[in-house]
C-alpha cells in the first residue's frame, strides 16, 4: 500500500509539472520581427498581464503555455507597435470636428467650403485648418476681403496645413483686438497698402487663439476618444504629444486612469514661462501609459510660409521677410536650457531652417558639453548647414524627423532654398549617420496619420502618386530595416521608453501589431497597400479588421 502511495504521488508531480501555464494571450503561426539588437525573427508569442513573458518556436509556446485568447496570425508580419516621434493629438481632434481644408487647390474652394460648413456650424465660430497656397496656381498667401464680405459677423480663423500660418477675416481680427498698429515679437502680422490683410505668422496666431471659446472638458474627451480610435487603426500604440499644457496632459493622464484611453503618450510639455515654472518645480514623472519628461520649444516657424530662419535669404523672396523668424530672444532658450538639464528633462526644439538648427544645437552643446545620455533632441532638422550635422554626433543630439515632409515639400523646397542648400534638407540618412538612430513621427494633423505613409516616403523617397520616379534626393533614403526601428525601438530610445516598448522581448510591453503584408520584404509598389489587421496595447485588442 506504501509502494502503491508512492508511485501515485510520483505520477501526480510529474502530471502536475506538465501541465501548461495559464495566461491571457499566445500569438502563433506569425513571422514576428522583434527588432532586438539581433533583429531577430519569431514563430510565437506568449503575453500575460500585459507584458511579453516568452518568444520564440511555436512548439515551444504552445507546450508550455495554455492561454485564454488564440491569435493565428496566418504567417502574417508581427512588429512592435509603431511610435509617432512627433504629432499632434489634440489638434488632431479638434481637427476631426473643424472645417477640413486639406487639399484644396484655390482660395475659391476655400470659399466654397465654408459656406458649405457655415451652414450646419454650430460652434460660433468657424475655424478650420489645411490649407496650402503651394499646391495653388496662384501661389500666394489669400486675404481676408471675400470672408469679410460674406461672414461680416461670423469670426473666421483659418490655419494653414503646418500651423505657422493662419488666414483670420476682420471679425476675428476685432475680437483679438488686432489693428494695423499691432506688433507681435517672433510673429508677423501682414500688411498691403496700409490694410491688414488678415494673414498671421507664427506668434502673432496665439493672439486670435485666446479669444476662441475653449471646448468643454466633455467635448475634449469625445475628441480625443475619436481620434485614438483613428490612430490604432493605422497601428499607432505611442504617440509623442508635441506641445501639450497642464489642462491638456491631466485630462490624457485622468482617461488613462479610468482606462478611457488606451494610447500611450510622451507628453512634450509647452515651453511657455507658466508651464516651465510649474514643471520644473514638480520635476519629470512618468506612469505606464504617460511620460511627462522634457519640454517643447520653437525655434522658428515653417519652410512653406516662409516663417523658417535661414542663415542666408529666401531664394524665392516676396514682401515680408526675407530670413524668416527665431520666435524668441537668444537670451530665453539659454536661460532655461541649463535648467531643464539640471533638473532632468529633455529640451526638444522644433527648427525648421539652417540659423535655427545652428542657433539651437550651439545652445545644446554649451549645456550638454560633450558626449552625454541627456537625449536632447531637435524636432524636424529640416535644413541644415553642412558643417552643422557633426554637432549631432558630438552631443548626442537626437533628430527627431517626418519623411512625408520631405515628399510633401519637394514640390517647391529648392525654390525656397536653392540647389545648393536643398541639397542638406531633409537629409535622413546622414542625419542617422551621426549617432545611429533616427527618431520618425508623422507631425500630424500636418500630415496623414498614417505611419505605413511615414515607412513609404522614408524608404522610397515618393508621394502617395509614386513621384518622382527615381526617388527625392534618394541618396538620403533610409533602408526598410532602419525605417521600422525608426518607428519603433530608436523611438522609443528618443523616450526613455526602450527598457518598456519600442521591441518585442520578454518583460517588455505586449504593444504590437499584425500587417496583412510584409513591410520588409513586399515588392515597393505594393507597400501603400499595407492594412492593419490588429493593433495590440499592453496585451490588450484595442483594433481588429472587419475583413
Amino acid at each position: 500500500m506504501q509502494r502503491f502511495l508512492i508511485i501515485l504521488s510520483i505520477v501526480f508531480v510529474l502530471i502536475s509539472c506538465g501541465e501548461s501555464q495559464k495566461i491571457d494571450l499566445i500569438v502563433h503561426n506569425a513571422k514576428i520581427y522583434t527588432v532586438n539588437e539581433t533583429f531577430a525573427v519569431a514563430e510565437a508569442m506568449a503575453v500575460d498581464k500585459g507584458k511579453i513573458i516568452a518568444i520564440g518556436a511555436e512548439n515551444e509556446i504552445k507546450n508550455k503555455y495554455l492561454a485564454k485568447e488564440y491569435i493565428d496570425a496566418k504567417k502574417q508580419a508581427v512588429y512592435p507597435g509603431f511610435i509617432d516621434a512627433h504629432c499632434h493629438l489634440y489638434n488632431y481632434a479638434a481637427f476631426l470636428q473643424e472645417l477640413n481644408l486639406n487639399g484644396t487647390t484655390s482660395f475659391d474652394e476655400i470659399i466654397t467650403k465654408t459656406i458649405a460648413y457655415s451652414k450646419t456650424n454650430k460652434f460660433g465660430w468657424i475655424v478650420g485648418r489645411g490649407w496650402d497656397q503651394n499646391d495653388w496656381e496662384v501661389k500666394e498667401f489669400p486675404t481676408k476681403e471675400k470672408l469679410d464680405e460674406l461672414f461680416p459677423d461670423t469670426p473666421i480663423y483659418l490655419t494653414r496645413v503646418d500651423g505657422h500660418a493662419a488666414l483670420a477675416n476682420q471679425k476675428a481680427l476685432d475680437l483679438a483686438q488686432i489693428d494695423i498698429n499691432t506688433t507681435i515679437n517672433g510673429g508677423i502680422i501682414e500688411k498691403k497698402n496700409g490694410k491688414l490683410t488678415g494673414i498671421l505668422l507664427d506668434n502673432a496666431l496665439e493672439k486670435i487663439k485666446t479669444v476662441i471659446p475653449n471646448q468643454t472638458k466633455k467635448q475634449l474627451t469625445t475628441a480625443l476618444l475619436l481620434a485614438e480610435q483613428k490612430l490604432v487603426e493605422v497601428g499607432l500604440t505611442t504617440i509623442d504629444e508635441a506641445g501639450l499644457d497642464r489642462q491638456q496632459i491631466e485630462l490624457i493622464e485622468e482617461l488613462q486612469k479610468t482606462n478611457q484611453l488606451k494610447m500611450k503618450v510622451y507628453a512634450m510639455i509647452s515651453a511657455t514661462e507658466e508651464l516651465l515654472e510649474y514643471y520644473l518645480k514638480k520635476g519629470p514623472y512618468k506612469t505606464d501609459r504617460l511620460t511627462v519628461s522634457s519640454f517643447k520649444f520653437y525655434a522658428d516657424g515653417a519652410l512653406g510660409s516662409r516663417g523658417a530662419c535661414l542663415l542666408q535669404p529666401y531664394s524665392d523672396v516676396l514682401t515680408h521677410t526675407e530670413y524668416g523668424l527665431i520666435l524668441h530672444e537668444k537670451e530665453f532658450y539659454e536661460k532655461y536650457a541649463p535648467l531643464l538639464y539640471e533638473k532632468g528633462f529633455q529640451m526638444n526644439t522644433h527648427c525648421i531652417g539652417d540659423s535655427a538648427n545652428h542657433l539651437i544645437s550651439s545652445i545644446y552643446a554649451t549645456v550638454l558639453k560633450g558626449s552625454n545620455d541627456k537625449r536632447w533632441r531637435i524636432e524636424h532638422a529640416q535644413v541644415l548647414d553642412s558643417a552643422d550635422f557633426e554637432l549631432f554626433s558630438m552631443y548626442n543630439i537626437i533628430p527627431s524627423v517626418q519623411p512625408t515632409h520631405a515628399t510633401s515639400d519637394m514640390y517647391w523646397a529648392k525654390d525656397r532654398l536653392g540647389n545648393k542648400r536643398i541639397k542638406n534638407a531633409y537629409a535622413y540618412k546622414k542625419l542617422l549617420q551621426q549617432n545611429g538612430l533616427i527618431a520618425l513621427g508623422t507631425d500630424f494633423p500636418i500630415e496623414s496619420i498614417n505611419p505605413l505613409n511615414t515607412f513609404y516616403a522614408a524608404v522610397a523617397r515618393k508621394d502617395l502618386s509614386d513621384f518622382p520616379e527615381n526617388g527625392f534626393q534618394k541618396e538620403n533614403a533610409l533602408t526598410r530595416q532602419e525605417t521600422l526601428k525608426g518607428m519603433t525601438i530608436w523611438a522609443a530610445l528618443a523616450n526613455f521608453e526602450e527598457n518598456e516598448k519600442g521591441s518585442l522581448e520578454v518583460g517588455k510591453s505586449a504593444d504590437f501589431v499584425i500587417l496583412n503584408q510584409d513591410i520588409l520584404t513586399v515588392d515597393e509598389k505594393v507597400l501603400l497597400n499595407t492594412k492593419v489587421q490588429f493593433t495590440f496595447i499592453n496585451g490588450e485588442k484595442v483594433y481588429a479588421t472587419n475583413n
